[in-house]
């Protein structure tokens, strides 16, 4: 009579091939990606960053969420959003769209004086759109390539073209460019906690979303940076390193969960945008 050895049961065989499958494919995702030659440091800057947001920034969210009543939140964030209006429209000048430069500064007049400092937000209503540029942009405007894919303590994710324009970004914000220490302290204090408290509510559909939160918002990132140089002219792309690319427009749910990723993970960062959860869109 021949021996056989212990036989395997095919169930097993099955959940180790397809074991195999997820490791490999995982790895030959992070090999293969041009976009991110520092990963290894990437991944660990954004561990950094989600545990100083679990320690410090989101109990700031949530407590600034449990006590400040919605009409208030929308006055802050339109109040921190007008004083950007003035920065947003130099780049678009600096762009060569003056009518948007132009639009954004009487943003700025409007709000400030008719909406009471920029708390009520009557430009919009008065047909003057609200923008989104920043110096990263223009220098993308003026053919600077944007490099690798980085993350930035605190300030979160980035592009190599975008860490050289943040020092610009950061003299030309309002808030931080406030003389009086107590009231810029204050007031970035407020921005923080009024930026986290918006993204609350995504952070249960993120985590049901994707399983590599920090790829997700890699991938994410880049594909809004790259949609924002080009004013909307090209569809937001999802590159899969593995099985190609597919098209995700504006406005769908994978979109919203693309915005959570980067909002996430962008602590401090004094361009984000004041708009993520207005009413008015």
């Amino acid at each position: 009579m021949t021996k056989t050895g212990p036989t395997v049961p095919s169930s097993m065989i099955v959940a180790v091939l397809v074991c195999a499958a997820l490791v490999l494919g995982g790895c030959a995702s992070r090999l293969h990606n041009p976009d991110d030659p520092l990963e290894r440091y990437n991944r660990a800057m954004f561990a950094f960053n989600e545990n100083v947001d679990k320690v410090l920034i989101k109990p700031v969210g949530q407590v600034y969420d449990a006590v400040t009543p919605r009409p208030v939140r929308i006055g802050v964030g339109n109040f921190f959003s007008n004083l950007g209006d003035v920065w947003i429209g130099f780049n678009n000048m600096l762009q060569g769209k003056v009518g948007d430069g132009l639009s954004d500064w009487m943003r700025f007049a409007f709000n400030s004086t008719w909406g009471i400092l920029g708390l009520l937000d009557i430009a919009s209503e008065a047909g003057l759109p609200k923008h989104d540029e920043d110096f990263g942009q223009t220098l993308a405007v003026w053919g600077v390539g944007e490099g690798p894919f980085v993350v930035l303590p605190f300030f979160g994710p980035r592009t190599l073209r975008d860490t050289a324009a943040l020092p610009l970004d950061v003299a030309a914000d309002n808030v931080w460019g406030v003389d009086h220490v107590r009231t810029r302290n204050s007031l970035t204090g407020v921005r923080i906690a009024h930026n986290r408290a918006n993204l609350l509510g995504l952070e249960r559909t993120l985590d049901e979303g994707t399983i590599d939160r920090y790829a997700y918002a890699r991938d994410f990132y880049l594909q809004q940076r790259r949609f924002k140089v080009s004013d909307g002219n090209v569809p937001l792309e999802y590159e899969d390193f593995d099985n190609g690319a597919s098209l995700l427009p504006l406005g769908t749910g994978t979109d919203t969960l693309a915005r959570a990723a980067v909002g996430y993970i962008e602590l401090v960062d004094p361009t984000a945008i004041q708009h993520r959860m207005s009413p008015n869109p």
